[in-house]
C-alpha cells in the first residue's frame, strides 16, 4: 500500500460509517508519520482502520471494503475494520496521532499511531510478521531505542511480558542511538 492508496481508504471509510475522523492502526499506519516509507514497510494490501467517534460500525467498514469485497478486487488493497482494542499501545497515544487530511480525503481525517506506539504495539502482538516489520523499521533508523524503552513502561501488559519485551527491544536495536 502507499499513502494514495491509505488516503482512498480512509475517504472510504469515512463515506461509509459517517464519522470524519478515522483510527489507522496496525503497519501501513506508518504511511501517516512517512508518506515515502521504503517498500519493504508497504508490502501489506490492508489498512487496519475504524471511525473514531462510531467504532461500532468498523464491521460496516469491513463488509463494504474489507477483504475479498469488490473494492479489495477492484483496487488490490483494502480497509480491514477492526475494533479500538484490536492494538495493544501505550497509554497518551491518541495525543502522539499523525493526522493525514487532504484533498485526497476529503476532509476527512486518517488519525495514523506514531511510529515509536505502532512499533510497541507489533511487539505486543508479537507475530513473526510483527517482528519482520519492527527489524525493517528499525534496519531504517525510524525509530529510537530510549524512546521505545521509555514507552514500554506505559504499554499496558504484565511484567513478565514487559521483560520479554524490554530484552527482544534492547537485542534488535542494538548499534541504534538512542535518543
Amino acid at each position: 500500500m502507499n499513502r494514495a492508496q491509505l488516503e482512498h481508504v480512509i475517504r472510504a471509510s469515512a463515506a461509509i460509517s459517517g464519522d470524519d475522523e478515522i483510527i489507522v492502526v496496525g503497519s501501513q499506519a506508518i504511511l501517516g508519520q512517512f508518506p515515502a516509507a521504503p517498500p519493504e514497510l508497504c508490502r501489506s494490501n490492508e489498512a487496519d482502520v475504524y471511525p473514531k467517534n462510531k467504532p461500532e460500525l468498523a464491521d460496516m467498514i469491513d463488509g463494504s471494503i474489507g477483504e475479498l469485497s469488490p473494492f479489495h478486487q477492484t483496487f488490490g488493497y483494502y480497509g480491514q475494520g477492526v475494533g479500538p482494542d484490536t492494538a495493544i499501545v501505550p497509554k497518551g497515544w491518541e495525543s502522539r496521532l499523525i493526522a493525514v487530511t487532504n484533498a485526497n480525503t476529503r476532509g476527512a481525517t486518517g488519525w495514523c499511531l506514531e511510529v515509536h506506539d505502532l512499533v510497541l504495539s507489533k511487539y505486543a502482538a508479537g507475530r513473526e510478521k510483527d517482528f519482520e516489520f519492527v527489524g525493517a523499521v528499525i534496519r531504517h533508523g525510524l525509530v529510537h531505542r530510549d524512546e521505545l524503552l521509555r514507552r514500554l513502561s506505559d504499554l499496558p501488559i504484565d511484567e513478565a511480558h514487559r521483560a520479554r519485551l524490554h530484552a527482544r527491544i534492547s537485542l534488535d536495536t542494538r548499534g541504534l542511538i538512542g535518543g
